[in-house]
Parts: C-alpha cells; sequence; structure tokens
C-alpha cells in the first residue's frame, strides 16, 4: 500500500538521513523515532508529497507519487505541528471549514469527530478561548470529519492529557481496523499496537519489526 525505497533526504545542502526503506500494508502503523534533526518531520512531509527526497522513491500501490502529487494528497491527512485553526471562528466552524478544505461540502461540523474528541459540548465554543490540549483536539478531530486512507502525523501527542491520548489512540486502531495506514512521529507518548518501528538517526534508518 505505502512503500518507500532508499530513500534520502538533504536540508540545507546537509544530508539528514540515506537508505529509508519500508513496505505498509493494509492496516500497518509505522513509528519513526530518533533524535531532534535527525529527520523525523522531514521524512513525513516526503510521505505526504510536500517535496521530492533526495534519492529514493516513494510508492501507494506500487505507483509512484511523483506520477501525482495532488491525487496523493487527496487521500493523505497530515497533521504537523501547526493546529491550522481559526481564533476567531468557534469550534464547530472550524471543523466544518476544515472539513471542507478536504472535500466534506456539508456545512455541518461532522458530529460524530467533535464527540469522539470530547468535544461535542464545546461546539459553540470560540477556538479562542479553548485550551492547548482542546485546539489540539479539534486538530485531530479533521482526521475523523474527513476519512482518507492514509495518516501521517507528526508528534501528533503533543499537549493532549491521558483522556486525549487515549481518545487519539483509539481513533488510531479504529482507522487501522478499517485498513487505513497510519505513519506516526513520536517520543513515545503516543502507544500504537504492533508498529514497524523506523529509528533515524547518523544519516541512515533502520527498520525493526
Amino acid at each position: 500500500m505505502l512503500a518507500a525505497r532508499d530513500l534520502a533526504c538533504r536540508r540545507g545542502g546537509r544530508l539528514i538521513f540515506a537508505d529509508v526503506a519500508f513496505s505498509l500494508a493494509p492496516g500497518d502503523a509505522l513509528v519513526v523515532v530518533g533524535a531532534n534533526g535527525t529527520g523525523k518531520t522531514s521524512l513525513l512531509r516526503l510521505l505526504a508529497g510536500f517535496g521530492r527526497p533526495a534519492a529514493g522513491q516513494i510508492l501507494w500501490d506500487g505507483e509512484d507519487i511523483a506520477l501525482d502529487f495532488a491525487g496523493h494528497r487527496a487521500r493523505t491527512h497530515f497533521l504537523g505541528f501547526a493546529d491550522g485553526l481559526k481564533a476567531l471562528l468557534t469550534v464547530g466552524e472550524n471543523l466544518a471549514f476544515l472539513a471542507a478544505l478536504l472535500g466534506n461540502r456539508d456545512r455541518a461540523p461532522p458530529p460524530a469527530a467533535l464527540a469522539h474528541f470530547g468535544l461535542d459540548a464545546l461546539a459553540q465554543r470560540p477556538t479562542r478561548a479553548l485550551s492547548a490540549g482542546q485546539r489540539r483536539r479539534l486538530a485531530l478531530a479533521r482526521l475523523l470529519a474527513v476519512p482518507r486512507p492514509l495518516w501521517l502525523l507528526d508528534e501528533p501527542g503533543v499537549a493532549l492529557d491521558r483522556e486525549g491520548r487515549a481518545r487519539l489512540e483509539e481513533a488510531i486502531e479504529r482507522h487501522r481496523a478499517q485498513g487505513g495506514v497510519v505513519a506516526i512521529a513520536t517520543h513515545g507518548d503516543v502507544a500504537v499496537r504492533d508498529p514497524l518501528v523506523l529509528e533515524l538517526g547518523d544519516r541512515s534508518a533502520c527498520a525493526l519489526p
């Protein structure tokens, strides 16, 4: 489903990592670990089609994503450090806006997405009044608002309390049970069942079962 072959990445003329290779089938999870600066975010951005690797290929169902970056992004949820929320909109308005950007034409916010992350009672609250953890939950709710088969999550547990992390972990497991694929860069704050672990460092990568 998602595979990488001998990927290398350069940033600012410097080689960040090389020889990254893995293959994920429907329902699989990849956990990317490594010290700061080893390229975890850069790898996820390459997998999302936001840039071209210095070497190697990224494949979806056996086809190089470089042949159709727009099509690949349309099947991908990428969640980085920035929440992408509008402070002046309400919680419900923000999710409806994000869902519309991602292809959901309904004007109402998807209620199941809000409920899963414990935000249904806050739908009318201005986003500027949310805590950091609530803002993170709202950003994560987009994963459920518009189904897409590939989730790329960069430190998704940042600012979440124990309950928030549990809700995220449940969403990830449901996504996998439905045949979705997820790749997560994390320092270990989000638990994932039976992942393939990819450790970045020293300009190389090692995939561990």
